[in-house]
């Protein structure tokens, strides 16, 4: 089925004559195609707002994506499940000072098993007997909320800061209201363990006015200014909505022995995604593109995938609805979420389980053979590589899952650089791979950014915005070439040889890493 969702963006695909080796489809995906793949998704977030799964900007990114392979002679498919989507627009603010606390980082709101009350609350901060030596003390020290006795002064219409610690959490948010709070704040206690984040649950059946929890941190900090006036929003959506996934096949080539290749087209909500994961679906869609003449000894088949941001769900449907003869049928899956991180390092998928991160049986046979291919293409450039964890914690968790070889590339995100890892591939050690992951920041404008870490970046690199164009250039060739290896031969990984041409992407690795020697 093909569709197209909404009005049609960007610039109509081109591809050069039959590049059907490594060395001719990694001159035809350039850095100008790619970038201007990426620039398509940044325009179509900055007239929705975002790309985000169930949003019109991710419908737009799939338009961009059906139409750029129509002209490139494919027939998309656009593969549509439902999904349960989710909006948070919950806030928590506090005035002089002035401090915008982060949703899902500084916050959340609260889950109770009676329902969870939306609304915005404005009034004076008042602490309800905290214990900020409670750091020191043993675990459920704080009696904070637990009395009715606990709110005695407090000014009607107040927003309550209470502590984790003793009684229930709807124990102290009940207690709160009937008091005349307006709104809640629940901080966590501050021991070793009781410090971060975690969902309010049980029974606050009556409960009407909005309440958050926060880390033990940020409540000590508005513990420390009582008397300035807070702000509780809760307000969310939860519903049913339509995503999609993009599908795209050669003509040609075994279909017997399916090759396939892809990356999560959606951003999280509230920003562009343009690394996370624009990088990946450009340097995909900018592969087949110029792939289209090719006629390869095995199918490949692309795929954008819809709703990775919410758990995989895009991918986990589309191998939900394989049948058995289907599934046996894909000799290998390849994943490309995040490739041009802007502090970025080299991480190839580890299957061969050298690090010795995966269980006894994890990673399905062939997956090391995969590996071999990236690590030669890496090395036949002279450049530094490194195991990724081979965790499944991306759209190749589901095709493992069924026992389908994988492989692929990931370039880092919120983890931490190295010192080492900066002496490989420069950079900024001790700062994150990717320090606009998951947040607005992650465009092609550099809105949002550190200013200061992103200027010592580029004393290193070449950035457009967050994308660092030396790593996306590398990967897309990475990409192309073990695209076009594997789709002329994958004896190496499930020990099939198609009858053809192998165009010098032939099974020996060895005999790969001569041809670019040199």
């Amino acid at each position: 089925m093909a569709t197209t969702l909404v009005a049609s963006v960007g610039t109509q695909a081109t591809a050069a004559p039959n590049p059907n080796s490594p060395a001719k489809l990694t001159k035809a995906v350039t850095l100008d195609g790619l970038l201007s793949h990426l620039e398509a998704l940044q325009d179509i977030s900055d007239e929705f707002g975002d790309r985000a799964a169930g949003r019109p900007g991710y419908d737009a990114s799939v338009d961009y994506v059906v139409e750029q392979l129509t002209a490139a002679g494919y027939t998309p498919e656009v593969q549509a499940f439902q999904f349960d989507y989710f909006e948070e627009n919950s806030e928590l603010f506090r005035t002089n000072p002035d401090r915008t606390f982060v949703n899902e980082v500084d916050f959340l709101r609260n889950t109770f098993d009676s329902g969870t009350p939306e609304g915005t609350a404005t009034g004076v901060l008042f602490p309800v007997d905290l214990r900020l030596d409670a750091p020191t003390l043993p675990p459920s020290t704080s009696t904070s909320g637990c009395e009715a006795s606990d709110f005695t002064g407090m000014p009607t219409g107040a927003i309550a800061l209470v502590q984790r610690g003793t009684c229930g959490f709807n124990v102290k948010v009940l207690n709160a209201q009937a008091a005349g709070a307006a709104g809640v704040v629940v901080m966590n206690e501050g021991q070793p363990g009781r410090t971060g984040l975690l969902n309010m649950i049980g029974d606050a059946t009556g409960l009407t006015i909005p309440a958050v929890f926060t880390t033990y941190a940020v409540g000590a900090e508005l513990a420390t200014t009582p008397g300035q006036s807070v702000t509780v929003t809760v307000d969310f959506a939860a519903e049913e909505r339509t995503a999609y996934n993009v599908l795209a096949q050669t003509a040609a080539g075994n279909t017997s022995n399916v090759v396939m290749a892809g990356a999560h087209l959606d951003s999280v909500q509230g920003g562009a995604g343009i690394n996370d994961n624009g990088s990946g679906s450009a340097a995909l869609l900018e592969t087949a593109i110029q792939m289209a003449k090719v006629k390869p000894n095995n199918a490949v088949r692309f795929a954008w995938w819809g709703a990775e941001e919410s758990g995989l769900l895009g991918s986990e449907h589309y191998v939900a609805e394989l049948s058995d003869a289907e599934a046996d049928d894909i000799a290998l899956y390849l994943n490309f979420d995040m490739v041009a991180s802007p502090n970025y390092m080299f991480g190839i998928y580890d299957g061969d389980n050298s690090g010795g991160t995966a269980a006894p049986g994890f990673i399905p046979v062939g997956s090391a053979e995969i590996e071999d291919v990236f690590e030669a293409f890496y090395d036949s450039r002279g450049l530094p590589s490194q195991d990724s964890e081979f965790s499944g914690r991306s759209d190749y968790g589901p095709f493992i899952a069924v026992g389908i070889p994988a492989g692929g590339l990931f370039t880092g995100a919120e983890g931490v650089k190295t010192a080492a890892e900066a002496a490989l591939y420069g950079g900024v050690p001790g700062a994150a791979y990717d320090p606009c992951y998951h947040q607005f920041c992650d465009n092609l404008t550099g809105e949002g950014q550190d200013a200061a870490l992103y200027a010592a970046l580029e004393a290193d690199y070449d950035l457009v915005g967050n994308v660092n164009t030396e790593a996306l250039d590398v990967n897309a060739d990475a990409i192309a070439t073990a695209v076009i290896t594997f789709a002329f031969d994958t004896s190496s990984v499930n020990g099939v040889r198609v009858p053809g041409k192998s165009h010098g992407a032939g099974r020996s690795v060895d005999a790969f890493r001569d041809r670019f020697a040199g």
